[in-house]
């Protein structure tokens, strides 16, 4: 028998337990105030658009649909982007943000030639070290997270950086960090930038979240931009889980970014017979709601209130989580819950503390004191303002 997932292990736990007041901060999903699952109205106007043009079901091309990849590499870079205009990229559409990753990591271990290790930060999501190591890459970690503050340690990520082998491959979250919700800020990015091109680096970026860390596409793709305009040269994993509630969907895109247009299409006939080994093509459901979407003015601009409607309430309730604290009489330091971003906050509450927190209060999380910002409530921020005090005064 394999060892159970960490995070769905939380869940099983959940479900379980028959306290009424229990809470499920495990889940990496986007709920609405009173907990529930989120379609976003748009989608639903896509679907039933879709529905009325009486479509096939017939196979995707091996890269996705044409107008998914375009729309999405748009998406990404910005429709003024001089990497699109000159087709210096190949784009293709992914099983979500993992079949990208999973797709890119393949296409790096079979083609690039400077180094097969990956350097993540330190913490980082779950399933990169696996995916990469899946693919027959080594996986290294440079300094990320400072425990002491529960923010960027910019410090130990520069020197760690610095001392990383010319050429190697980087990882880097363009925006909402997930475990952490520890980004780093324009400044911290620009020296980063200097820094990875000072040594050779070639970044791989996973952006799981764009829109949906700050509630603007463009504010969160900053990192990326600003990479491509500095001159680097790119490896990208999008996806559409979050962004517009299409977790089961699994819609994503891959790309990489090249010197010229005849490199472009080298790598995509490349990563196409990669994907024809691993899957043949992907789904065409979410590709065609993800495209009715972005192509729509209507609904693109629906969207786009939309996906800053989700970021809003999480940004609101990391500020109510943090007053209901001070409420409690916590004496500690609770700036970071606010400081960070995205659906994750990494509490700073130790293994000790969340196993009683599960144990005494029903309040599910992982052992590493993550919460997903998405299970907390206006209604059950109080209850679970009160048993963290408890577990930590």
């Amino acid at each position: 028998m394999g060892p159970p997932d960490a995070i769905l292990g939380v869940t099983e736990a959940f479900k379980k337990d028959t306290n009424p007041n229990k809470i499920n901060l495990g889940v990496g999903a986007y709920r609405d105030d009173n907990g529930k699952p989120y379609v976003l109205p748009c989608v639903k106007k896509a679907e039933s658009q879709l529905a009325s043009k009486n479509l096939d079901k017939e196979y995707s091309p091996i890269s996705g649909t044409t107008e998914l990849c375009k729309l999405s590499i748009q998406l990404a870079l910005g429709n003024d982007s001089e990497v699109i205009q000159n087709s210096l990229n190949a784009t293709v559409q992914t099983i979500s943000g993992t079949g990208a990753l999973r797709v890119g990591a393949a296409f790096l271990k079979a083609f690039y030639p400077f180094s097969k290790t990956v350097y993540i930060p330190t913490p980082s999501w779950g399933n990169h070290t696996p995916i990469f190591k899946h693919s027959g890459m080594e996986v290294k970690s440079y300094r990320f997270y400072d425990s002491n503050t529960c923010g960027f340690d910019f410090k130990g990520a520069c020197e760690d950086i610095q001392n990383l082998p010319e050429k190697s491959i980087i990882l880097l979250h363009a925006c909402a960090h997930n475990p952490t919700g520890v980004d780093p800020n324009s400044e911290q990015w620009a020296e980063l930038s200097n820094l990875i091109k000072r040594k050779n680096l070639f970044p791989f970026f996973d952006m799981a979240y764009q829109g949906f860390a700050s509630g603007y596409i463009d504010k969160d793709a900053y990192a990326v931009r600003l990479f491509l305009k500095e001159g680097h040269e790119i490896a990208l994993a999008q996806s559409y889980a979050k962004n517009m509630g299409l977790y089961g969907e699994r819609v994503g895109a891959f790309s990489v970014t090249t010197s010229n247009k005849e490199e472009s299409e080298r790598v995509l006939s490349q990563i196409k017979i990669l994907i024809r080994a691993m899957y043949s093509n992907p789904p065409i459901n979410g590709a065609r709601i993800v495209s009715e979407i972005l192509s729509d003015q209507k609904l693109r601009a629906d969207w786009l209130v939309e996906v800053k409607g989700m970021a809003d309430r999480i940004i609101s309730v990391r500020t109510q989580l943090r007053d209901n604290l001070k409420k409690e009489g916590s004496v500690r330091n609770w700036q970071h819950i606010t400081d960070q971003i995205g659906m994750f906050c990494y509490t700073g509450m130790n293994a000790d503390q969340v196993g009683k927190l599960m144990k005494d209060y029903s309040v599910y999380l992982t052992k590493d004191g993550r919460i997903s910002m998405a299970g907390v409530t206006s209604k059950n921020v109080e209850y679970l303002a009160h048993a963290i005090h408890q577990v930590t005064k």
